[in-house]
């Protein structure tokens, strides 16, 4: 809206609109082009990327995300909010247009405001994940840009479930969504386990998205940290990303439990899911007697 719409403002050497300004439908564009076309290779359709990620484990869901909001080349805002509460037992992650996301969180929030004064309890987490991926399925083949990931904590437990703006839903313990997730997945898959303690999951949910703003160039900023309990989620921290990644990389890569180096069984690494740096290369050259196989393996 323009300001003289607003506050009724005029120039002085005019009474009326700019006469340099053209009438609607006939914008200017380079000379044999197209509109449609014009506006298809130069108009909103910008690359875009993120990384979030959702996990479940004993004590609830962890949520992550970056905080940087890109445009093509341009950082529209290095301090965004990926991560957006929908009501007390229930958030999610972002990805995708923000405009678009935005607005269909605003949608999920009313709907379900309603649902709860009409039945008197909140929705569960899937009725929510069935809602949105519904509303948003009659939009498919327009241009609507969403990947969630909704968190909750319901009378069944912690829940996680997967929506995508073309009605996709999907539940799972495992969900990273954005330009950066494989490499998010590199490390969840290595040091997820359903049991681990909540300093564990916190450490890795940083180290995964830390990770992942490294090796891609549309994520970066800070790391967002959320945790749905059963009393409700929770806000944890926010890091710079550049410098969680520099302090990760001080400490030796853990080795999964259960996997340990059968060859060396005098190098006892604990297992410590925020030490996700360098790979530890372990002792030096093998000695002769390290490199032999046993009696039954030679004969073969």
């Amino acid at each position: 809206m323009a300001l003289q719409d607003v506050c009724k403002w005029q120039s002085p050497e005019t009474q009326g609109p700019s006469t340099h300004l053209p009438q609607a439908g006939d914008w200017a564009v380079p000379r044999g082009c197209d509109l449609q076309t014009f506006l298809q290779m130069h108009g909103p359709r910008l690359a875009h990327g993120t990384t979030t990620l959702a996990f479940r484990f004993r004590h609830g869901v962890i949520a992550a995300a970056d905080t940087r909001s890109s445009c093509g080349s341009y950082v529209a805002c290095p301090s965004s909010l990926k991560v957006i509460p929908v009501h007390q037992h229930l958030l999610g992650t972002t990805s995708g247009t923000s405009a678009d996301c935005a607005t269909w969180y605003r949608v999920l929030q009313r709907e379900l405001r309603l649902r709860e004064l009409r039945e008197g309890q909140l929705p569960s987490v899937a009725s929510a994940a069935k809602l949105l991926s519904v509303m948003m399925s009659r939009y498919r083949g327009l241009d609507l840009c969403v990947a969630t990931a909704l968190c909750g904590w319901d009378r069944s437990g912690p829940a996680l479930f997967y929506v995508y703006s073309d009605g996709t839903r999907l539940q799972g313990d495992i969900f990273s969504v954005g330009s950066g997730s494989p490499y998010a997945y590199g490390v969840l898959d290595r040091s997820y386990h359903y049991d681990m303690t909540i300093q564990e999951a916190y450490a890795l949910a940083r180290c995964a998205v830390a990770h992942a703003t490294h090796r891609d160039a549309y994520s970066g900023g800070s790391v967002d940290l959320f945790h749905v309990r059963e009393s409700g989620w929770e806000y944890v921290s926010r890091n710079d990303a550049c410098v969680l990644y520099m302090e990760l990389q001080k400490f030796p890569e853990p080795e999964p439990e259960g996997k340990t180096n059968q060859a060396h069984p005098e190098s006892n690494i604990p297992h410590r899911a925020g030490e996700c740096g360098k790979i530890s290369s372990g002792p030096g050259e093998l000695s002769p007697e390290d490199s032999r196989m046993p009696a039954k393996t030679e004969t073969l």
